[in-house]
């Protein structure tokens, strides 16, 4: 099989994107955590220290998400190199190695939203105990 310069560079925008993707749920989660260190440090209530612990998680998750899409980034960038200076096999190999990469990046992307799931339980769980222990507002009766 034969592949150009060209073949590379269209994955680019792809994993721009997805890097872009990555990052803003990197800064969303950054954000939300400080919120519920501060609400935790106020209460400290299980249900804010399960969220927590379900947010440090999904943060060691998307740092290897980043890290896997740069590595895709540079195979790719290695790869243009390698077929632009008529190096074949190599840039072949590189081009694979990229489109691995990003499938890995992806496949945690893909857990990581399982996961983020399981947040949302425990914020159901609280609010379906509060409920049963109270009134329609979750207050005592």
């Amino acid at each position: 099989m034969q592949i150009s310069v060209t073949t590379p560079a269209l994955l680019f925008p792809a994993i721009s994107l997805f890097m872009l993707a990555f990052t803003n749920r990197f800064l969303s989660l950054g954000a939300r955590i400080r919120n519920l260190h501060a609400t935790y440090r106020q209460s400290p209530e299980e249900s804010v220290r399960k969220q927590i612990e379900n947010l440090r998680i999904r943060i060691h998750m998307i740092r290897r998400m980043q890290g896997f899409g740069v590595m895709s980034m540079l195979s790719c960038i290695f790869a243009m190199i390698c077929l632009f200076q008529e190096w074949n096999l190599p840039g072949q190999f590189l081009f694979g190695a990229s489109l691995l990469f990003l499938v890995i990046s992806l496949g945690i992307s893909f857990m990581e939203i399982r996961i983020s799931s399981q947040a949302l339980d425990i914020l159901l769980e609280d609010m379906e105990r509060g409920t049963a222990e109270g009134g329609k507002d979750g207050t005592q009766r």
